[in-house]
């Protein structure tokens, strides 16, 4: 079994026992106690994230909030408040399951199959939206939008968005977006890609509260997410 857990919960008592219980299930887990260590494991890529809500300093919805800038896998929260209104703020800011404190590991962990389920039937299929935190990308449609407002590109843009977000933190060179959007052929030189980045850019940043999804990695290129 190839599927990472990534646990977030600043309870060293309730992360071992998480951990372990896991663990013999056949996962590979990767804990971490804080926000902030749970970014910096974004890196393992993990199949789904199990995060609690209530920690000190940055609460499991701002993180979720930040998660959902880069990763897209599952997120289970844990909870010891069963209202109504933090259940519905849970899923708004990208959760996709909400279980209260204290619970059993059996229900955890079925919950925890029936989501990688869900993620494996979606992956055999042919993806038709992306989704980042509040960007949407219809790939079939040719269309990006925010928080549910369309943002016009050229064929050219999409096709540029369309290659980096389906290849999130690849690094493409100038050149191969070039010759793969251009072809070998075309007439003019990779320098139009830098223009096109920057048209990109401009238009995903009209309002400062979006974020930048397309970084440049100094004299390599260009990819998707931080």
């Amino acid at each position: 079994m190839d599927i990472k857990v990534l646990l977030v919960d600043d309870e060293e008592d309730i992360i071992a026992f998480m951990k372990d219980s896991l663990q013999d299930q056949g996962y590979k887990v990767i804990t971490a106690n804080s926000g902030e260590e749970a970014i910096e494991s974004l890196v393992h890529e993990p199949s789904i994230i199990i995060l609690d809500v209530m920690m000190p300093g940055m609460n499991g919805f701002e993180l979720c909030e930040m998660i959902r800038k880069s990763i897209s896998c599952p997120i289970i929260f844990l909870s010891a408040r069963d209202s109504e209104e933090d259940r519905i703020k849970g899923l708004l800011v990208g959760g996709d399951d909400y279980l209260v404190k204290p619970f059993s590991m059996k229900e955890l962990h079925a919950r925890v199959v029936a989501h990688i389920r869900r993620e494996h039937r979606q992956s055999g299929q042919n993806k038709k939206h992306l989704y980042f935190g509040h960007l949407m990308i219809d790939l079939d449609g040719y269309e990006v939008y925010y928080q549910n407002e369309k943002i016009a590109f050229t064929t050219k843009e999409f096709q540029i968005i369309e290659l980096l977000s389906l290849h999130p933190g690849q690094v493409f060179s100038r050149e191969q977006i070039y010759e793969r959007l251009w072809g070998y052929d075309a007439e003019g030189d990779s320098s139009t890609v830098t223009e096109h980045i920057k048209k990109i850019r401009a238009k995903l940043t009209y309002d400062e509260m979006i974020p930048s999804y397309i970084s440049t990695v100094w004299g390599v290129g260009y990819k998707w997410g931080k």
